[in-house]
């Protein structure tokens, strides 16, 4: 077993999950505003700082994806990666900046990031990050994902994983198809499973350890503009189908990204692919919204009630953690 492999395993075993906070400022002013917060740097902190110290921390969340301003933060006499450290969860940090046009393409975008990044990865290293992201974003429309799409993305992916294995972290890699449309699910299955192949088809060409990777893939669902989905049976089925064609054994496992769904939502669906599960892969969580939404209103009301907001954080990364083991079912979703 590789130092990379026990890595990712260590993240994503025994239900836990990761959670995604890695909002950039833009972002995470857009989610403070919206509940009628102050956007500054203190209480971007203080807000993380509630989840980071939190009791689910311990058995619930794995791994923590930070973004530049907040690995770089301190709270009292700890660094946040000490904090996170110190709950057993591994440090991990977002490392590309950005989606942009890609030339060629109308519509589309390319991520880009990779200039300079072999140094910022080094500093991250010793700030104690163990792991890292990537995110290509795709979308779907009658002539989306085009080809140049894939393939530019999926080269980008690839040699970002190439470097962050260099530098002995796990990349995660994540081709987020969006479920911005009206296609069906049926057409996110081919597209996603399109974009699937071709970036694994990239990482191996780059000589990428793929025991030390975890794959950040979109569940398969209906587009946002479709009124009439396939009931979260189908998601799973399809799901399923999607990544025992497109992913290579070696991987050790898959966290998806909740992409637009509900908290509620996305638990159900990671549920019920774990209740299904005929692969040998893991299937666990690696959720921004899906993790945070519920904890980010309840502090909105009191920043200072932090231990009111744990209790929250608590109660939706026990649900997650429950459904990366195929236990979780809707009575539980009450709050006491």
């Amino acid at each position: 077993m590789s130092e990379l492999n026990k890595i990712a395993l260590k993240i994503i075993t025994g239900g836990k999950g990761i959670l995604a906070a890695d909002e950039s400022t833009g972002t995470m002013t857009k989610r403070l505003e919206a509940v009628k917060v102050n956007s500054n740097e203190e209480n971007r902190l203080n807000f993380r700082k509630a989840l980071f110290t939190s009791e689910s921390m311990k058995k619930c969340i794995g791994g923590v994806i930070l973004y530049d301003e907040t690995i770089k933060q301190s709270s009292g006499s700890k660094t946040i990666p000490e904090l996170i450290t110190e709950s057993g969860a591994i440090v991990g940090i977002k490392v590309d900046t950005g989606a942009k046009s890609l030339a060629g393409s109308n519509d589309e975008k390319i991520t880009e990031g990779l200039d300079g990044l072999r140094e910022r990865l080094k500093e991250y290293y010793k700030l104690g990050a163990r792991f890292t992201k990537w995110r290509g974003v795709y979308s779907i429309s009658d002539k989306y994902p085009s080809k140049l799409s894939i393939h530019s993305n999926a080269h980008a992916l690839a040699r970002y994983a190439a470097l962050v294995q260099e530098c002995g972290m796990v990349p995660i890699v994540e081709p987020e198809v969006l479920m911005d449309g009206n296609h069906s699910a049926r057409v996110c299955y081919e597209k996603t499973s399109e974009v699937i192949k071709k970036c694994f088809e990239e990482l191996i060409i780059s000589k990428i350890d793929l025991t030390g990777v975890i794959l950040k893939p979109n569940m398969i669902l209906d587009g946002s503009g479709v009124t009439q989905k396939i009931d979260g049976e189908q998601v799973a089925q399809l799901t399923l189908k999607c990544l025992k064609e497109s992913v290579p054994e070696e991987v050790p496992g898959i966290a998806f990204l909740s992409g637009g769904q509900g908290e509620i939502e996305a638990t159900e669906n990671l549920n019920l692919i774990n209740k299904s599960n005929n692969t040998k892969f893991i299937m666990t969580y690696s959720y921004g919204r899906a993790l945070q939404q519920s904890a980010l209103k309840y502090w909105a009301k009191d920043i200072n009630d932090i231990s009111g907001t744990q209790k929250t954080f608590n109660h939706r990364a026990n649900l997650c953690s429950l459904a990366a083991q195929g236990k979780w079912s809707k009575d539980l979703e009450i709050q006491s």
